[in-house]
């Protein structure tokens, strides 16, 4: 009796490491069941995707979208960003550009870099402000800035930013605020919940595997139509 239950105690437990395993390895993920209910998906890249084949990457039937890493702070730009906006802005995908938040300069630098980098182009996606600072900022210092660099990329590119965020950059400096700015959450472990608050995008696994990109890459869904999703360009 007690080799039957060991033995289902080891079968379990090899089961479970072997999901671990191909997890990791992005081969699987849980939380594909429930990003399956969501019909529109797409990508954010940077330069850690490296060089990307486009031509391939467009034939991808499952993708609408992509958002490309343009800068970080006020005076670093991603690599591969002007190659990236260029190509894909050419492969049917809906297209826009994340800037990479920083309390090493100021809100108003930081606007005016991305605002040099991105071009102002019809029927872009609205700009992604990416908050994962450290923690122990003062919050009226991190609102100071954040809120300028807010207002001037909708003051340029007449779209209301969006606000890229995991649960403790969310609950630290965001919960309870910014109410008027659309939410994208990172949760690549289960489906994402945040009290009194929706969603609009979901990144929901880090360990993706696309044609046409050699590496991980993150993917995401979005919490809508394809119609609304382009309705989201300017």
């Amino acid at each position: 009796m007690k080799s039957k239950q060991w033995q289902k105690w080891m079968i379990g437990f090899i089961v479970l490491l072997i999901c671990v395993i191909l997890e990791y390895y992005g081969l699987i993920w849980h939380n594909s069941l429930f990003a399956s209910f969501y019909e529109v998906k797409g990508l954010d890249i940077s330069n850690h995707q490296a060089t990307i084949d486009w031509s391939q990457l467009k034939k991808e039937k499952d993708l609408h979208f992509v958002y490309i890493k343009a800068t970080e702070g006020a005076d670093f730009t991603d690599r591969q960003f002007y190659k990236n906006w260029q190509l894909a802005h050419h492969s049917g995908l809906a297209v826009g550009a994340y800037h990479f938040f920083s309390m090493q300069s100021t809100g108003q630098a930081q606007a005016a870099h991305f605002i040099q980098t991105v071009p102002k182009i019809n029927r872009s996606l609205p700009p992604v402000v990416d908050i994962e600072i450290h923690l122990k900022h003062d919050q009226k210092k991190v609102d100071q800035q954040l809120q300028t660099l807010l207002d001037q990329l909708e003051k340029y590119y007449q779209q209301r930013p969006l606000l890229y965020v995991t649960y403790k950059t969310y609950n630290r400096y965001i919960k309870g605020k910014y109410n008027k700015y659309p939410l994208w959450i990172r949760d690549i472990v289960k489906f994402p919940t945040l009290e009194n608050r929706k969603w609009l995008f979901w990144q929901f696994s880090n360990r993706g595997h696309i044609s046409g990109i050699q590496k991980y890459v993150d993917l995401n869904v979005f919490r809508g139509t394809e119609k609304e999703l382009f309705d989201l360009r300017r």
